[in-house]
């Protein structure tokens, strides 16, 4: 497979020159104007940000991808679909207000939110993956199946469960349904280390489905029949006393991912855009957002989902830490072999986030290898 071309603009802003003037020129770099928008529906992806967080994308951001998708004659809307943990988006109604209250509303972006999968969470289709070796359907909300044109405006940042949270995730798991998610995540029930557990409770506050309970001493137990392995309890332990298995739960969790994404944008012109600030240690989904674990680094835009998380992950891991995070605490405690700091397993060791990126090149949605174009 031929190198795939990753476009980047950094952070640095002359007076007069703003960063939506440059994600505009870096779009157009990248070649977001070869596509054929015309009349054409078209599903920017987006992750709408669980109030109480403050590390989502701003919706200014959204704002440039739809008004540069309307000038070239297309009608864009922004999408996601429902969550599976307790939280502000786990029903349409709940979710369009959670968006609103973030800002994402049509006089701030200039297009309409569609929840993809409905009011329940239930309106989906179920579409082909082609070389699936997890799954053979992916269940993808209806709405970003009926755009002829898929766009992915991604935050990208740590995850609990996967290692890192870009455009593969934002993709894969953000555009399948309930069902979907339950899919993807059914191996990755996590278990608690009882050593660890201080009895605080506050996993159970997360925890939609009351598979968490606590013995006579107040250690938390995770009934597996009852849990569906979202992992919001990992993100939401102080203490790292709940992790997901390492036998399989996390590799089967990013292969599954991968495969979703093929499932979506398999077919039909897409493009991808990652926003590299505010990079939490945990995923927008959580009610609120730690310390950025780095400085903020830039926007990556790519035909590639693949190449784009690729290129986010290295331009992450050779930032450095920020004093006052998470990353600062624990940089010293994980290096490879050669010295290298991985910043992403260094936050979460029990994750492998290279299964996400290998699995994706794998069944042929993109290249990890990248050449990297850097823009003004």
């Amino acid at each position: 497979m031929p190198t795939s071309k990753v476009y980047f603009a950094d952070m640095r802003c002359k007076v007069g020159d703003s960063l939506l003037d440059k994600l505009d020129r870096l779009i157009q770099k990248a070649g977001i104007e070869q596509i054929d928008f015309k009349q054409k529906y078209v599903a920017i992806k987006i992750h709408f940000g669980e109030p109480g967080n403050l590390a989502f994308l701003r919706p200014n951001f959204a704002r440039v991808v739809a008004a540069k998708i309307k000038a070239l004659g297309g009608m864009p809307f922004l999408t996601d679909c429902n969550t599976l943990y307790v939280g502000r988006r786990n029903q349409g109604l709940n979710h369009l207000d959670a968006a609103n209250e973030n800002g994402y509303w049509p006089m701030s972006t200039g297009c309409q939110n569609i929840i993809a999968d409905g009011i329940r969470g239930t309106d989906d289709i179920d579409v082909p993956v082609n070389g699936g070796t997890y799954c053979k359907v992916a269940h993808i909300g209806r709405a970003i199946m009926d755009a002829d044109i898929f766009i992915s405006l991604n935050h990208f940042k740590g995850h609990e469960a996967t290692g890192f949270g870009g455009a593969l995730k934002n993709i894969g798991m953000g555009s399948g349904s309930r069902a979907g998610k339950m899919a993807m995540h059914n191996e990755g029930k996590p278990l608690v280390n009882a050593g660890d557990c201080v009895g605080c409770k506050i996993c159970s506050r997360f925890c939609a489905h009351g598979a968490i309970s606590y013995d006579a001493k107040k250690t938390a137990s995770i009934d597996h029949n009852k849990c569906v392995g979202c992992g919001r309890c990992i993100g939401a332990c102080s203490k790292n006393a709940i992790c997901s298995k390492w036998d399989s739960s996390n590799a089967a969790l990013n292969a599954k991912i991968a495969e979703y994404t093929k499932a979506v944008v398999d077919g039909r012109p897409n493009f991808h855009i990652s926003v590299v600030n505010q990079v939490s240690p945990n995923c927008d989904c959580h009610g609120e957002s730690d310390a950025a674990i780095v400085p903020d680094v830039g926007i990556f835009a790519s035909f590639d989902p693949v190449a784009l998380d690729h290129a986010c992950i290295d331009a992450v891991n050779a930032a450095p830490a920020v004093g006052t995070s998470i990353l600062s605490e624990r940089e010293q405690t994980h290096k490879d072999s050669h010295g290298n700091a991985d910043h992403l397993t260094d936050i979460h060791p029990t994750t492998d986030w290279r299964s996400q990126i290998s699995h994706a090149e794998k069944i042929g949605l993109g290249n990890g290898t990248y050449e990297l174009i850097t823009i003004k």
